[in-house]
């Protein structure tokens, strides 16, 4: 479906995209307004997610809104849940996005940046979500998405603080799905492998690199479906089935 096509506004259907600056997000927020949801786009650049929320209602004509969001300000998440549904308003789902790489040499010398990596790919999602699944559960429907990691599959030498914060958003998930699984909202984990983004830019290493369009395409079609857990691309399901299945005494000696 091109771009600026919709299938027709969908009255009552409301997503929120956290972490709406990503490659990813922005693929997810167009996937979402093809379909002709209302899209809130947060991050920590109004600026910026203003002016996706104005392409975004242009280019679909759907109503886009832009809200102030910072994934480590954890104090801020149910005030920042509150004013979303402050006078009754619905929400059918969240697709949070927001992520940070780092770079493992660095948290493995300095506490701090080990901390920070964490609070954005695992705290700051669980405190936003929250009271976010709080609300679906009393709403009885509804949909939460998370953008994890194919890193936390595994944990390796080469990125596993930001692995393993990914691997605990993973389990997060897991859990919330089979609490809500009964009150009619599914919980989708979303796992990219390399996507040609900003946060991967520049690295060595890189093989079957994807589109972030295309995995944000992906991402709303597996979330709709009502998926579990979805590998993008679906091959990565696959490589990391092999990974997990390496005998730990073999595995200790790879340089991955």
């Amino acid at each position: 479906m091109k771009d600026g096509k919709t299938e027709g506004r969908k009255e009552g259907k409301t997503v929120l995209i956290a972490g709406a600056t990503s490659a990813i997000a922005q693929g997810v927020a167009a996937g979402f307004a093809r379909r002709g949801y209302e899209v809130l786009v947060a991050g920590r650049d109004l600026e910026e997610t203003g002016r996706i929320a104005a392409d975004l209602a242009v280019r679909y004509g759907v109503r886009s809104r832009a809200f102030s969001f910072e994934a480590t300000d954890f104090g801020s998440h149910q005030r920042f849940a509150d004013a979303l549904f402050q006078g009754g308003a619905g929400l059918t789902g969240v697709v949070v996005c927001f992520g940070l790489l780092g770079d493992q040499a660095t948290a493995a010398a300095d506490p701090l940046a080990a901390r920070r990596i964490v609070d954005v790919n695992f705290t700051g999602a669980a405190t936003l979500l929250a009271p976010i699944a709080n609300h679906l559960e009393r709403q009885g429907s509804g949909f939460i998405a998370a953008l994890g990691s194919v890193a936390g599959d595994r944990g390796r030498q080469s990125n596993y603080i930001y692995g393993s914060a990914k691997g605990a958003l993973a389990l997060y998930l897991q859990g919330l799905r089979q609490r809500l699984a009964k009150h009619n909202v599914t919980v989708t984990t979303i796992k990219p492998g390399f996507v040609d983004t900003r946060m991967t830019f520049g690295m060595p290493g890189l093989f079957l690199v994807a589109d972030p369009a295309e995995v944000g395409e992906a991402a709303v079609r597996a979330i709709l479906a009502g998926k579990s857990v979805v590998y993008l691309p679906w091959f990565w399901r696959f490589i990391m089935l092999i990974i997990r299945s390496i005998p730990e005494s073999i595995f200790m000696r790879l340089k991955l």
